[in-house]
C-alpha cells in the first residue's frame, strides 16, 4: 500500500490527496474531516443537510485555510444521487485517495412495535449508502493507483442486541461488504478498514437515545462516552497503518476479538436484562 499512497494518480487537481467523507457534516465524519485536512488532504463532504455542510466547510476552512473543500448535498441511500456526488467530486477535486463511508442513522425499537419503514430506512442509509459510494468510486480509485476505504460500522454488527432489530442488520451487512472488499480489492492497492466506534458524543447518539428501549440502554451501557475527535483519531491511525479493524475502547476490543465465543453468554445476559425491564 505504501507505493499507492504516494502515487501521482492519487493526488488531486491541486497536488493534494483528496478524502471523501459521507456523513461529513457532523459527528465522527466532521471530526475525521478536520483531522485529515490538517494532515494535508483536500476534502469532499457529502451529507443530506445543506446547512450543516456549509457550517462544516466554514469551520474547517477557518482552521485549515489551504484545504480545498467541496460539498455535495446528497442522499447516498439513493444510487443515482451517490453516483452523481462521486462524479462531481472527482471532476472538481480529482479521484479521492480516501473514502470514508460514515453516513448512518440509528432508530432503536422493539421489533413487534417498530414499523417496517424504520427497517428499510436504516438499511437504505447505513448499508446501501456505503455500497453505493464504494461501488461508484472503486473503479476510479483502482485505475488511479489505489487508496483506502473506511467503513464506519458499530458494535451492533458483532451480535444481536435487544432493540436493534432494524439497525444491527444494516451494520452486519456493512461488515460483510467490508470483509469481501478487503480480499477483492487488495490486489488493486485499495486497503479496507472497518471501524467499530464506541458510544460517541454526536447528534446521532442524542437522536438514537430518544427511541432506545430501557433494556437496550442497560445492555449498551458500560463503554463510556467518547468524544468524536478521539474516535476519529483512532480510525485514521488504524487506516494509515493498513489495519482492517479498529475498535476503540476495551469493550469494543473485547467484542472484536471474542464476539463469537462471547455470544452465548451475551444472549443469556441480555435475556435477564430484558426481563428486568419488561413493561
Amino acid at each position: 500500500m505504501a507505493a499507492a499512497a504516494t502515487g501521482a494518480g492519487l493526488l488531486g487537481a491541486a497536488g493534494r490527496p483528496v478524502a471523501l467523507i459521507t456523513g461529513g457534516s457532523s459527528g465522527i465524519g466532521r471530526a475525521m474531516a478536520l483531522s485529515l485536512a490538517r494532515k494535508g488532504f483536500d476534502l469532499a463532504l457529502v451529507s443530506r443537510g445543506a446547512e450543516r455542510l456549509e457550517a462544516a466547510r466554514t469551520e474547517i476552512s477557518a482552521a485549515v485555510p489551504q484545504a480545498r473543500i467541496a460539498v455535495r448535498t446528497a442522499d447516498v441511500g439513493d444510487a443515482d444521487q451517490a453516483r452523481e456526488a462521486v462524479a462531481g467530486i472527482t471532476a472538481e477535486l480529482g479521484v479521492p485517495r480516501w473514502a470514508v463511508m460514515n453516513a448512518g442513522v440509528a432508530r432503536p425499537g422493539r421489533f413487534l412495535e417498530q414499523p417496517l419503514d424504520d427497517h428499510l430506512m436504516q438499511m437504505r442509509t447505513n448499508y446501501l449508502g456505503a455500497l453505493h459510494v464504494a461501488h461508484a468510486l472503486a473503479p476510479a480509485m483502482a485505475d488511479a493507483g489505489g487508496g483506502r476505504m473506511i467503513f464506519v460500522s458499530s458494535g451492533a454488527a458483532f451480535f444481536g442486541i435487544y432493540g436493534y432489530g432494524a439497525y444491527a442488520p444494516s451494520k452486519f451487512a456493512m461488515r460483510g461488504l467490508a470483509e469481501v472488499l478487503r480480499v477483492e480489492l487488495a490486489d488493486r492497492d485499495i486497503s479496507v478498514t472497518l471501524a467499530y466506534p464506541p458510544d460517541t458524543d454526536t447528534p446521532q447518539l442524542v437522536a438514537e437515545n430518544e427511541t432506545k428501549p430501557a433494556a437496550t440502554k442497560a445492555i449498551t451501557a458500560g463503554g463510556g462516552l467518547w468524544p468524536a475527535e478521539r474516535v476519529a483519531e483512532k480510525i485514521i491511525l488504524a487506516a494509515e497503518k493498513g489495519r482492517f479493524t479498529v475498535a476503540p475502547g476495551l469493550q469494543m476490543q473485547l467484542l472484536a476479538r471474542g464476539h463469537s465465543l462471547l455470544s452465548p453468554a451475551l444472549r443469556l445476559w441480555q435475556a435477564r436484562v430484558a426481563r428486568s425491564h419488561r413493561d
